[in-house]
């Protein structure tokens, strides 16, 4: 027995002492998948192919060559719309291998990848009077058995006055409820009553439904107004709030519309998400949007638009950007914040003492050695950014969804540029290809938790590896959006479609070295361009290929101001500012001033900004009050720097007053306290023109003519209007409000030139 244990023990101890597992001769080769963020693409195999091989691969897009049965593809495209896209969500399993659009996977990194996904039991449950309902769930029913991608052991279509209310709290199957809704009675009202009393029953545990995986659709008429699919989403939201998992958003057909074609279109897209079996997975997804139900809020701390609590960690960096009616729940973490940054300034006053090395060598005193290409984004600044809700793509390249994409998934409302320029916030995608920025401003979003630096001395990637993990991410962090309350079902399928890239996420995407290749990438997939800078690097900016637009943020009217507003890196940073602008003037394309109005610095400088409009000619100037981000000691803000609206819009009428009938204010978004002041180029025969057609724009672009922003424009709303009673907000879309906040007036406001 001793000599047993003996053998065991020396066995156990060879284990410890060898490090990592060699692999056999052949099998990196079948497990080496790897790509941007370490899934996907093969990684590191360039550096043992031969030269026939790597040109094979550049051809193909593929790691290896097809021969060999494992070629891991770098990007796909498929036809939406009759638009080709590069479309990577669409061509990629979650498992980071690819798939192409037939369904058959082109990588070997898992054996069976051609498997169909098994569910067990599935449930339809439908509630109906005339039979529609009935005949949908039938139709539901054979188009899951039919799909050979999903394999369904069980399919059960039953009415809703069949089934058992108590089995729900033990149910396992996965349950589709088709319910149409009526202003009468009818047989979906004992349910519905059920599970309101469970959902508001203070003895019944929050996760009570947490075995269930549930998606709703409702069927109702538009023409009962408030009473429209009023059940479905009742029942669509009480679900999620008793912690079932939601795998697809709720559905809203329309009997007033094209009711069967509305259903076809949800189904299809339920259908199509079963063929993912992370899809399926249970969630918690749900309680981080308990604000969502308006009758009942719960937690006074959280956000308006269901976006989870704001947290600032020891560092003072915050998860989101704070709204401004969300501060008061922060007042404990922004006196830690203020804590913590004293210690940090008094721990680098005492670095400061330490002894330098000697100039001209290395630690050590070494003869100093040429720098090396390092990585941008260190562990810190990774952690610190991944934190905030960014998605870092290689070296230097970032992506993060934007609130109001959220917004726009639910029907509530599209950020200032639809109402300025006709962008939906669910087709837009907000990235950048440079994470660094050559300032470091007062209102940063992210408390400069970014690098900074006046010259690119960083690796770079490859612009068409950037675009590819920037869409990857986006689309992965739409589809997690699913389980949101309130997520519409055909928004969030257009949504896997992007349309527009806002490259203002944070840094300066101008920086980047491959800035031209990027863009044109991205209008070759149809993806227009709004292009933000810093107006720091004039060269880069005369450089610049057409864009849909160009902005320069004109923080500032005056040397001195700006120096304390940007706190630029440059020393010349006020010849560069001038110089941008008058290289914009150059341009002939759709050119925009960014100005970010901060009470007490910058507001007072009307005579200012109209001479450096007239220097750069901008075809639009958006005014925006500044949005306090909370204190991070990082700047001296407090949110008496922040303007009102009435204060934004008295500041741009006295602008506009100074600019010899130039210039009007054309649209505004009051929501986001922001207007449009536009140039009378844009106005015809007395109608604004301020919107963009897309469509042309890329028929331009391609053309390889030359163009002016005229030959692009397309006719501002009504309701995008200045001065129109919906204030820039869609009237198509349904605004939400938090509890006891729709009444809120706003006060009577002072000239704005008064110094907070």
């Amino acid at each position: 027995m001793s000599n047993f244990i003996n053998s065991l023990l020396y066995g156990f101890t060879n284990i410890l002492s060898v490090g990592p597992e060699q692999p056999i001769e052949g099998q990196a080769e079948q497990e080496g998948c790897s790509g941007s963020n370490g899934e996907g693409c093969c990684k590191n195999r360039e550096s043992t192919a031969t030269a026939e091989q790597s040109a094979t691969r550049a051809k193909s897009g593929c790691c290896q060559e097809e021969s060999a049965g494992d070629a891991c593809c770098s990007s796909s495209s498929v036809a939406l719309d009759g638009i080709t896209a590069t479309t990577i969500s669409a061509t990629k399993r979650e498992d980071g291998c690819c798939q192409s659009t037939t369904g058959k996977s082109s990588c070997a990194c898992e054996s069976a990848s051609n498997e169909p996904v098994i569910i067990e039991n599935l449930k339809i449950i439908f509630s109906t009077l005339t039979g529609t309902a009935k005949t949908m769930a039938k139709e539901m029913q054979d188009k899951i058995e039919a799909n050979d991608r999903v394999t369904v052991h069980n399919v059960k279509v039953m009415d809703v006055t069949e089934y058992d209310n108590d089995n729900l709290l033990q149910e396992t199957a996965i349950c589709v409820f088709i319910l149409s809704t009526y202003n009468v009675e009818g047989p979906l009202d004992w349910f519905s009553n059920w599970l309101h009393d469970l959902r508001y029953d203070f003895r019944v545990d929050r996760d009570a439904l947490k075995k269930l995986r549930y998606a709703v659709c409702g069927l109702g008429d538009s023409a009962y107004g408030d009473e429209f699919n009023v059940a479905a989403n009742n029942i669509d939201k009480w679900l999620g709030r008793l912690g079932a998992t939601r795998i697809y958003p709720l559905g809203e057909c329309d009997k007033n519309a094209d009711q069967k074609g509305q259903f076809d279109v949800w189904s299809n897209g339920f259908v199509s998400e079963l063929e993912d079996k992370h899809s399926l997975e249970f969630s918690p997804t749900n309680f981080a949007f308990q604000s969502d139900d308006e009758d009942d809020q719960e937690s006074a701390g959280e956000e308006e638009g269901g976006q989870p609590d704001i947290n600032i960690d020891e560092n003072g960096s915050g998860d989101e950007m704070v709204d401004l009616e969300d501060m008061g729940n922060m007042a404990s973490k922004i006196k830690a914040a203020k804590a913590k940054r004293a210690e940090e300034e008094e721990d680098f006053e005492i670095s400061k003492a330490k002894a330098k090395r000697l100039i001209g060598t290395d630690v050590g005193n070494k003869p100093k050695t040429a720098p090396q290409a390092r990585e941008m984004v260190s562990p810190m600044i990774l952690k610190n950014l991944t934190k905030q809700g960014y998605k870092v793509i290689g070296s230097h390249s970032g992506v993060k969804i934007c609130r109001w994409t959220k917004s726009a998934l639910r029907g509530r409302g599209f950020c200032y540029k639809h109402a300025f320029y006709g962008i939906q916030s669910h087709l837009c995608m907000e990235t950048t290809p440079s994470l660094a920025c050559a300032n470091k401003c007062v209102f940063c979003w992210r408390h400069h938790t970014n690098p900074v630096g006046t010259t690119w001395r960083w690796k770079v990637d490859d612009p068409q590896f950037i675009l590819d993990g920037a869409m990857e991410n986006h689309y992965k962090m739409i589809k997690q959006l699913k389980g949101v309350p309130g997520v519409k079902a055909e928004r969030f399928q257009e949504a896997f479609t992007i349309r527009h890239c806002a490259l203002s996420l944070v840094g300066e995407p101008i920086f980047y070295p491959h800035i031209n290749e990027f863009v044109t990438k991205l209008h070759e997939n149809n993806i227009s361009s709004f292009l933000v800078t810093n107006a720091q690097f004039p060269d880069k900016i005369a450089e610049m290929v057409p864009v849909t637009q160009l902005y320069v943020s004109v923080d500032a009217a005056t040397k001195d101001s700006l120096k304390k507003i940007d706190r630029p890196l440059f020393r010349d940073f006020w010849e560069r500012f001038l110089n941008c602008l008058e290289q914009l003037s150059l341009k002939g394309q759709r050119t925009v001033y960014r100005m970010t109005l901060v009470k007490g610095h910058n507001t007072a400088e009307i005579d200012g900004y109209v001479e450096l409009i007239r220097r750069g000619k901008p075809s639009f100037i958006e005014v925006k009050g500044v949005t306090y981000c909370g204190y991070s000691g990082a700047s001296d803000l407090t949110m008496a720097n922040v303007p009102f609206h009435v204060e934004v819009i008295d500041f741009c009428r006295q602008l506009v007053a100074k600019l010899d009938g130039d210039y009007e204010i054309s649209a505004e978004h009051a929501h986001s306290c922001s207007l449009l002041i536009a140039h009378k180029d844009f106005k015809i025969n007395g109608e604004w023109y301020t919107h963009i057609d897309y469509p042309k724009f890329f028929e331009l672009v391609k053309s390889g003519k030359s163009f002016t922003s005229l030959d692009y424009m397309a006719k501002t709303p009504d309701w995008a209007l200045h001065g129109h009673e919906a204030a820039g907000f869609d009237p198509n879309e349904t605004r939400h409000y938090r509890k006891n906040r729709k009444t809120v007036v706003p006060p009577t406001i002072p000239d704005m030139t008064t110094t907070a």
